[in-house]
């Protein structure tokens, strides 16, 4: 089993690549400190990615895990606002979307079946701060082009499935609870607490490696409750 990872060196992430070569997977990882580096606002970045990768692994990818994006902060005042939007959109759903593709046409070529894991967020469904529309509309569009894939390609084997987390307790969740108050965010959590990557990671091994056929176009929820659908 070979596994493409983006945004493999840190965070959620780093997790999920841990988790699924403790589970015995091969991963092939992108990210600037290991894997295969790419540069995802550059147009040519998930072509060169999935080449790379592809050789690297002889010939055959068996899932993709679209795990890489950016949370910058975009203020309606920003004068610099369109741009900011585009490169939020270009990183977290246009070059998640071209390595979509070239996956199902890879599974296509090989008559194989494929699994495809993207890594959207909670803000796809509950929406995101004043200064992050941009980030939720590249969610939702994540999680929309995972049941369009999942509807299209099932009868070929080829599976789509998402994740959609809310804050984790990464560097960057770090960064947005203490300039946000923490307290305030963590009293909108039942559970009490953001997640752990670990745990984020278990939802991601299952789907890539264990979930039924048959939940094809699912997505999970992983908020402690602060949100449910």
């Amino acid at each position: 089993m070979t596994i493409l990872l983006t945004g493999s060196s840190r965070g959620i992430g780093a997790a999920i690549h841990a988790a699924l070569t403790d589970a015995g997977a091969s991963v092939i990882g992108h990210g600037t400190a290991s894997g295969i580096p790419a540069d995802f606002s550059d147009p040519a970045g998930p072509t060169a990615l999935w080449n790379a990768a592809l050789e690297q692994a002889g010939g055959a990818i068996d899932v993709l895990i679209n795990n890489a994006g950016v949370f910058e902060a975009a203020p309606l005042a920003d004068g610099d606002w369109t741009a900011q939007w585009e490169r939020t959109m270009r990183i977290n759903l246009t070059a998640s979307a071209e390595l979509c593709r070239l996956a199902v046409l890879h599974w296509q070529a090989r008559g194989v079946g494929g699994r495809i894991v993207n890594i959207a967020s909670r803000a796809a469904y509950r929406g995101d701060s004043p200064a992050h529309w941009h980030y939720a509309a590249s969610k939702a569009g994540m999680v929309a082009m995972t049941k369009t894939i999942a509807r299209g390609y099932a009868r070929e084997g080829i599976l789509a499935f998402a994740v959609c987390p809310g804050f984790t307790m990464t560097g960057m969740a770090e960064d947005y609870l203490s300039s946000r108050g923490g307290d305030a965010l963590l009293a909108d959590i039942p559970l009490g607490r953001v997640a752990a990557p670990e745990e984020i990671a278990a939802a991601a091994k299952f789907l890539a490696l264990e979930a039924p056929a048959s939940m094809t176009g699912s997505v999970i929820d992983v908020n402690g409750a602060s949100y449910v659908r």
